[in-house]
């Protein structure tokens, strides 16, 4: 005989932390808001996958962020990244950072706010402090919008709007450590 319970099928485990229906979390943010570190930590507190578009386009096509964007032009990266971030929001149990400009695209925009069950927070600081923590970053060399600080602040006042319309959670991250930013956005999550 085939009881009720015996016959449910077994879900999979779904942390505590968060609720059930959440299956991906997208960290947004303007570069130097720490969504990699962030990310990896919350995937980790988590039990999820975690995954950093910009190191998913660079292991898919086998050159660098600033290689693919000489090779491509912007236009070109651009569609290379809607296809890496098409493909990462197919995982389930994952959280995901975005590269800073991931939302100058619409396709993008469209495909996280089209993506059920998906969660995507902004870790949002003040321009000065992102400067200041990308500088110190072992790959500022390599950035070349970090040689002109003018032209980088008026990055992120141009990104800043659609990382906020974009986000379900916003983290003020100026005054937090990773490990604070962690805590506040499972606080949050266990909101939504």
């Amino acid at each position: 005989m085939v009881t009720v319970e015996s016959a449910k099928r077994p879900q999979p485990q779904t942390p505590s932390l968060i609720a059930a229906t959440t299956e991906r979390v997208v960290l947004t943010g303007f570069m130097g808001a720490g969504k990699s570190t962030v990310g990896r930590a919350l995937a980790k507190e988590l039990g999820w996958e975690f995954c950093d578009l910009d190191h998913l386009i660079e292991t898919t096509h086998g050159a660098t962020i600033a290689e693919l964007f000489t090779q491509h032009g912007e236009p070109g990266f651009r569609q290379l990244e809607t296809r890496s971030l098409a493909a990462a929001l197919g995982r389930h149990n994952a959280v995901i950072a975005l590269g800073g400009g991931a939302l100058e695209s619409l396709t993008n925009r469209l495909l996280l706010e089209q993506k059920p069950n998906t969660l995507t927070a902004f870790l949002d600081a003040p321009f000065e402090i992102l400067f200041d923590r990308c500088v110190l970053q072992p790959d500022a060399a390599i950035r070349p919008v970090l040689k002109d600080p003018d032209a980088a602040a008026a990055r992120f006042k141009a990104r800043r709007p659609q990382y906020q319309r974009a986000a379900h959670i916003i983290v003020e991250t100026e005054a937090l450590t990773p490990a604070e930013t962690v805590a506040r956005l499972i606080e949050e999550l266990r909101r939504h």
